[in-house]
């Protein structure tokens, strides 16, 4: 069995799309950049609500509920209210599919 999970065939995940998935009982938002694939778990740091939907600004999201910024890369906060990152999930493209990887398997 592969640690890795199937997002999207490459070909029907244009630069420019996100997708939503589950990973191991996570909500994962995978994003797909000019800079490349990203992926962090949808939850922001601050109220917990969903980050997926809102605003792109580079390789930053913005939290449509209050505004806090998180880099796509790394996780790290850019903007308050929020003050803790969040969580980064490693993504591939393998057999022409994008996987993304829940980092726990490593423990």
């Amino acid at each position: 069995m592969s640690d890795w999970q199937r997002v999207a065939p490459l070909a029907e995940f244009p630069v420019g799309s996100r997708r939503v998935v589950d990973v191991d009982g996570a909500r994962v938002a995978v994003f797909h950049l000019p800079e490349g694939l990203y992926a962090i778990e949808d939850v922001c740091t601050h109220d917990g609500g969903e980050l997926a939907s809102g605003a792109l600004d580079g390789c930053e999201i913005v939290c449509p509920r209050h505004g806090a910024r998180f880099d796509l890369r790394t996780g790290a906060v850019t903007a308050p209210p929020a003050y803790e990152g969040v969580a980064v999930l490693p993504v591939r493209v393998q057999d022409d599919w994008v996987e993304v990887r829940d980092p726990r398997w490593d423990e």
